[in-house]
């Protein structure tokens, strides 16, 4: 984004800073192997998103943080519910039932008991049980990563924000298909929606709540 911009932006008061939440929770936007894969037509730059993910989710587990994950997925039912979404971008008719595109990469597989939430649209909210799954884990707010940072990701942070959610967006965690897109999306949620920063600082937020949370229990 180009200066002119960012201090018009600053001139007008966009971009202040959000109050910090206590209680996140991890969410896996779309790291399937359609988003995933290079040679897929809805692929993503993806590769430095996937590591950054495996660290949060590694930290996440280990401090006891909730994780959630997110695919696509269309059966024929939904194929036609989801009709204007397809006509938009018909390449997601390729995640079908049982098929590789669908399916979560194995980079970042969730483990047992870590739920997945399957979704026709953009925001993982949207027709899904993600708002009542972040009230029973008493969360106040989400870390977004996954993948695309202009489409799902930004839908979803727009959506937790409007939802009485803390966002929180590791922009090494997060994934497109080219760079213009990405950069305005990430700057559009940090102006509107939410915190932008370093994976590195949320992983270091993460480690303290594992601290916090062995103190307690000693």
């Amino acid at each position: 984004m180009d200066e002119s911009t960012r201090a018009l932006y600053r001139d007008r008061g966009l971009g202040s800073a959000q109050r910090k939440g206590l209680r996140p929770c991890l969410l896996v936007v779309d790291l399937s192997y359609g988003f995933t894969e290079p040679d897929s037509p809805l692929g993503c730059e993806a590769e430095v998103a996937l590591e950054s993910v495996a660290a949060l989710l590694g930290a996440a587990r280990q401090a006891g943080v909730p994780r959630v994950f997110t695919r696509i997925e269309y059966d024929d039912a939904a194929l036609v519910t989801a009709a204007r979404f397809l006509e938009k971008i018909p390449a997601l008719g390729a995640l079908r039932p049982g098929k590789r595109a669908a399916g979560i990469d194995d980079r970042v597989a969730p483990e047992s008991g870590e739920p997945v939430l399957t979704k026709l649209f953009a925001s993982a909210f949207f027709g899904t049980s993600l708002a009542s799954l972040l009230v029973a884990h008493e969360c106040d707010s989400v870390i977004v990563t996954g993948a695309s940072t202009s489409g799902c990701v930004r839908a979803t942070a727009v959506d937790a924000m409007q939802y009485g959610y803390g966002v929180i967006v590791p922009r090494e965690a997060v994934a497109d298909r080219a760079k213009p897109p990405h950069d305005a999306a990430l700057f559009d949620i940090q102006a509107k929606y939410g915190e932008v920063t370093d994976t590195e600082r949320v992983l270091d937020m993460i480690r303290r709540m594992a601290v916090v949370e062995a103190g307690s229990v000693a």
